[in-house]
């Protein structure tokens, strides 16, 4: 396997009024695959029997991921907005993927079977700085703002981290400086059990840490 490459999957069947309701696919979105891609010899070594997506939007990322590793893996998905966990089922399904989606927060909804066995984890927040308020004043705006240094999603799902993740599991969380990447590498190695590492900077602020 000495070139391997994840195709970007097709999403032409997402209209103008969808992308008004749901988190459109965008640069990040774009560069949390290329981060993927950059990973997919260690990816495929892990041979992860569970890959989930927080804040699935669109399922761009998800079904790019599971067309590259075939159906030798399950994929699940999760969205507080419900029209996205659709939109991201259509995705998939129509790029030959075969995604579950669950409507709740984090993993909230996720099967018990199923938190503490995901072998990959990705998750590309609500990262923009914004006022607290903002964070849930509408669906769409649940995608994008972040509140305080952008992290006030963000900080939550950590603690749960390590119920979430299989033992072997990999953690994929984009961010952009003003989320202060080194400062949440920090807070992740308290924990005790997470070694983080920037896969990719794009140069302008946004880049993925593997954890």
């Amino acid at each position: 396997m000495s070139e391997i490459s994840i195709k970007t999957p097709s999403f032409n069947h997402l209209s103008a009024a969808d992308l008004d309701l749901i988190y459109a696919p965008s640069e990040d979105t774009f560069l949390l695959i290329d981060a993927l891609e950059k990973d997919l010899k260690e990816i495929f070594k892990l041979e992860p029997c569970i890959c989930l997506e927080i804040g699935v939007g669109s399922g761009v990322v998800i079904t790019a991921l599971g067309s590259a590793l075939g159906p030798s893996s399950l994929y699940f998905g999760t969205d507080v907005n419900e029209f996205a966990c659709k939109k991201a089922e259509e995705t998939a399904h129509l790029n030959g993927v075969t995604l579950k989606t669950f409507c709740c927060n984090f993993v909230d909804s996720v099967p018990d079977s199923v938190k503490g066995s995901i072998d990959v984890l990705i998750f590309n927040p609500p990262y923009v700085v914004t006022e607290s308020d903002e964070i849930l004043s509408s669906p769409l705006a649940s995608a994008w703002a972040g509140g305080e240094k952008g992290r006030e999603v963000i900080d939550k799902l950590f603690p749960s981290l390590s119920s979430i993740l299989s033992p072997r599991g990999v953690f994929y969380l984009l961010l952009e400086k003003n989320n202060k990447p080194k400062e949440v590498s920090s807070i992740l190695e308290q924990f005790g059990i997470f070694k983080s590492q920037a896969v990719i900077d794009n140069g302008h602020g946004k880049k993925n840490c593997r954890v």
